[in-house]
């Protein structure tokens, strides 16, 4: 059984990095007494996978890994013991069954997320929630792209689903996946680069919200939370 574990990132986890945070959840499935499958071989591990890991310093109310089961789990149960197990700023939300299709596992499904992103230091000008619309609005978004051996331009425009203002922050929907992997802060430096040289060394706090896979097709995208996708166990 093929299962997918939804959690909360927040507080002082947020500066805990990817790897730490697979080998924080291999032990909590051991203490919270969770049946996990282990695969076969001289060196057999956990199976585990992660939906689009988070970047350090940034928090979440929506990351994702799939696990697969040697018995069912009621899912109440199953969310209760990890959280029993869990540190301040980590909170398990839903354990669900998921399809046997690896297709529909883990990052290959992964085709959105959205984020709040709010002033950390500095000030924006007094007229930035026009700027916000007219940013959005232009025909390319240009940035330079900087690798180990060169460095490109290139227009993020089409990676960016949703660009809006909700009160004193901005709200973006961004494609994320091994497809195309826009970050937020990437688009926010594009952004306080649009508003002037003087408010370039302004620094955000990036919050996700969810993770979404695309139902749909490229043209007509459906975008539905990786948790959508599951059913709950009654065991």
């Amino acid at each position: 059984m093929k299962v997918r574990i939804k959690f909360k990132k927040y507080g002082v986890m947020k500066f805990i990095g990817h790897l730490d945070i697979m080998r924080y959840f291999q032990k909590a499935m051991r203490r919270a007494d969770i049946p996990i499958a282990f695969s076969g071989g001289y060196s057999p591990h956990m199976i585990m996978s992660f939906a689009n890991p988070l970047g350090v310093g940034l928090t979440s109310a929506g990351e994702y890994f799939d696990i697969e089961l040697t018995e069912p789990v009621d899912s109440d149960l199953a969310v209760k013991r990890l959280n029993d197990v869990m540190v301040e700023g980590m909170e398990v939300i839903s354990f669900v069954e998921i399809s046997e299709d690896k297709k529909k596992t883990g990052m290959a499904i992964v085709a959105a997320a959205d984020y709040i992103s709010s002033v950390k230091n500095g000030e924006l000008p007094v007229d930035w929630k026009n700027k916000a619309k007219d940013f959005i609005m232009q025909d390319e978004i240009l940035i330079t792209k900087k690798t180990k051996k060169s460095e490109k331009e290139v227009n993020i425009k089409p990676m960016i689903y949703k660009f809006e203002v909700r009160e004193n922050s901005v709200y973006t929907l961004l494609a994320t996946g091994s497809v195309e992997n826009l970050k937020p802060g990437l688009v926010m430096e594009a952004f306080t680069q649009y508003l002037g040289e003087a408010f370039s060394s302004i620094a955000f706090s990036h919050h996700r919200l969810e993770v979404y896979a695309n139902v749909g097709s490229e043209e007509n995208r459906e975008l539905v939370s990786l948790e959508s996708l599951g059913t709950k166990i009654e065991a």
